[in-house]
């Protein structure tokens, strides 16, 4: 019965998620998913993805926390427009609490949406919310194992960004053990080593995302 409960859940927030991109790409907004634990530097990504796209497309997000609206409020500073989601304990976004922030943000002034999902490894993946590209964020500190631990998350993944390597020289990190334990779950994933504080990584980042969006 559980599981049937279960399938019943996922089907009605995939038909949502179906509905998200159509109202998405009728207003010719491509979607990008960042999903990650906590502390992996998703609202750093974030803000320099707006500033390093800056002048090149019109950006939107969505800030997914349990609570809080502190990254909306940065977010907000950069002059874009953002939406909070506080899910009340929900450890994921679904495609209907999507759907509501969809509603409250200027579809036709966007041209990329950052959603960033709640902090949280495992429960993201299961949940389709009609993004387009789907990208897990893992960070130095947090260790190699990562894929490892959490494989259903890099193999719905489009690409993997890896934050936080000015810690390379600080913490014991095996950058080869990474991307070969990536690929071993996924071949096709797109790897970029970035970090947030010196910027370095951010401008290959964003000219993948261009590229995506058709927008070389």
């Amino acid at each position: 019965m559980e599981i049937k409960v279960l399938k019943d859940i996922l089907g009605a927030n995939d038909q949502m998620a179906q509905s998200n991109q159509q109202l998405l790409d009728g207003n010719h907004v491509f979607a990008v998913n960042l999903m990650a634990s906590p502390g992996a530097g998703k609202t750093s990504l974030v803000l320099e993805t707006i500033k390093g796209l800056q002048g090149k497309v019109r950006i939107g997000v969505i800030e997914g926390d349990i609570s809080s609206t502190f990254d909306s409020e940065l977010i907000a500073q950069q002059g874009v427009p953002v939406v909070q989601i506080n899910t009340g304990g929900e450890c994921h976004l679904d495609a209907s609490m999507i759907r509501n922030a969809l509603e409250n943000l200027p579809l036709t002034d966007i041209d990329l949406l950052l959603v960033e999902n709640v902090g949280n490894l495992v429960c993201p993946a299961e949940f389709n919310l009609g993004e387009h590209r789907k990208i897990v964020v893992s960070s130095v500190p947090e260790g190699d194992d990562k894929p490892i631990k959490y494989p259903a998350m890099f193999i719905i993944a489009n690409a993997v960004v890896l934050n936080k390597t000015d810690l390379l020289p600080y913490v014991k990190f095996d950058s080869d053990r990474f991307r070969e334990a990536v690929r071993e779950i996924n071949r096709k994933l797109d790897i970029f080593e970035v970090s947030c504080t010196t910027g370095e990584g951010i401008e290959r980042w964003t000219s993948w995302l261009l590229a995506e969006m058709g927008r070389k």
